[in-house]
């Protein structure tokens, strides 16, 4: 895991005015509240507390990024889709992680988190619109594949692939398991070439 192996917290951002300057290439996380994106980022990076996994959904408030080598960054964004925050807090989530995929020019590619047991959810498919006028790539893990069977996971795959490709989004699916570690070389093949 050569992309991840000397990876650093750099700095936190409440709202877009805060953001570091827009330099370099960025790859972002995102995806819906308690997906597994933490634990994801933290399995990519073989580390077990560089992003904070939570029980509770929602935890991840800030943007913050995280240095993987001179001029790369991993931003892991806040969680969007959980209900059970006041509306202007979401409402403020929403503008900002909006703000951050349709405009932020350094941003090379999105890694979408998606629960392999709940993919592409109006809120995922609101992220991918967003996203979608940038022509940028979006490579999605559907985490927690390890839940599933193995022909669960194959149908899942198929089904996610399909849709992705119906709507004509530049993106690319794979199964992931931070549990199992599957997945895990694919993922920062993806990542990597997205970094460019």
């Amino acid at each position: 895991m050569k992309l991840f192996a000397n990876v650093v917290y750099t700095a936190s951002a409440h709202d877009l005015a805060q953001l570091p300057p827009d330099v370099g290439a960025e790859i972002a996380f995102v995806g819906r509240s308690n997906a597994g994106k933490s634990s994801a980022i933290n399995t990519l990076a073989n580390h077990t507390r560089l992003a904070y996994v939570s029980k509770t959904p929602g935890r991840t408030q800030l943007i913050n990024f995280f240095s993987l080598s001179e001029g790369k960054s991993l931003v892991d964004l806040p969680g969007y889709g959980y209900a059970k925050v006041p509306p202007a807090v979401k409402a403020h989530w929403e503008e900002t992680l909006a703000g951050y995929v349709s405009g932020r020019e350094s941003l090379r590619g999105l890694v979408l988190i998606m629960d392999a047991r709940h993919p592409l959810k109006p809120g995922d498919e609101r992220l991918l619109d967003w996203y979608a006028p940038t022509g940028k790539p979006v490579h999605c893990l559907l985490t927690k594949a390890d839940k599933l069977s193995r022909a669960e996971q194959n149908k899942t795959l198929k089904l996610v692939q399909d849709k992705l490709k119906l709507a004509r989004r530049n993106a690319t699916a794979q199964l992931f398991s931070a549990l199992k570690k599957t997945g895990v070389e694919d993922a920062e093949k993806r990542i990597a070439e997205m970094l460019g």
